[in-house]
C-alpha cells in the first residue's frame, strides 16, 4: 500500500536507481504512475507492504518500505527488481548498473562509469567537495542525512 514518503519512519528501507540518463518530464510522469500501480499491490507473503517512493532530478527512483509494517522479503524484492527491469526495456535505460556515478557538475547532474570518474578526479576536474550522490545508503535516514554529500563524506573518499 503507498503512504506518503514523509510518512515512513526513518528506519523504512530505502532502495535507489540510478538512470544512465536523464528522463524527460513525460517519461517521469509515466513512472510515477507506474510506480503508484506497482506499490498498491507490493506485497510480501500475501502481506501488503507499507511503501512509498520518490522521483528525484529527472534521474532517480527511489522506492522505500515501512519494514515495521511488513519486512520486505526475498520475493518481494525480486518483484520490485522486475518492476525496475521492466522500465528499464521500457525507456531503454540502464537502472541497476553500480558501477556508476552520478555527481553535481555545478546545477547540472552527471552520470560517469567509475572508471571516468576516478579520471576525473586524477584530473582534478571533481574534488572531494564535489556533491555526489551516495546510493549506498539503507533507510530513510541515511537518505535524508547522507545521500546527497561531498565526496569526501561518502564512499567515493577512497579515490581522493
Amino acid at each position: 500500500m503507498y503512504v506518503p514518503f514523509e510518512d515512513l519512519p526513518e528506519e523504512s528501507r530505502v532502495w535507489i536507481y540510478q538512470s544512465n540518463r536523464k528522463f524527460s518530464d513525460a517519461e517521469f510522469t509515466e513512472i510515477e504512475n507506474d510506480l503508484k500501480t506497482f506499490l498498491e499491490g507490493w506485497a510480501a507473503h500475501g502481506t501488503s507492504l507499507e511503501s512509498s517512493y520518490q522521483l528525484k532530478y529527472n534521474r532517480f527512483i527511489i522506492l522505500a518500505v515501512n519494514q515495521d509494517f511488513q519486512a520486505a522479503t526475498g520475493c518481494s524484492i525480486d518483484s520490485s527488481v522486475e518492476f525496475i527491469q521492466q522500465l528499464e526495456k521500457k525507456y531503454s535505460v540502464d537502472l541497476l548498473d553500480k558501477m556508476n556515478v552520478t555527481f553535481k557538475l555545478g546545477e547540472h547532474i552527471a552520470h560517469k562509469p567509475l572508471i571516468d570518474f576516478k579520471k576525473m578526479v586524477k584530473d582534478k576536474a571533481v574534488t572531494e567537495n564535489t556533491i555526489v550522490f551516495n546510493n549506498l545508503i539503507n533507510n530513510v535516514q541515511e537518505f535524508n542525512e547522507s545521500w546527497e554529500v561531498p565526496a569526501m563524506d561518502s564512499w567515493h573518499s577512497r579515490f581522493f
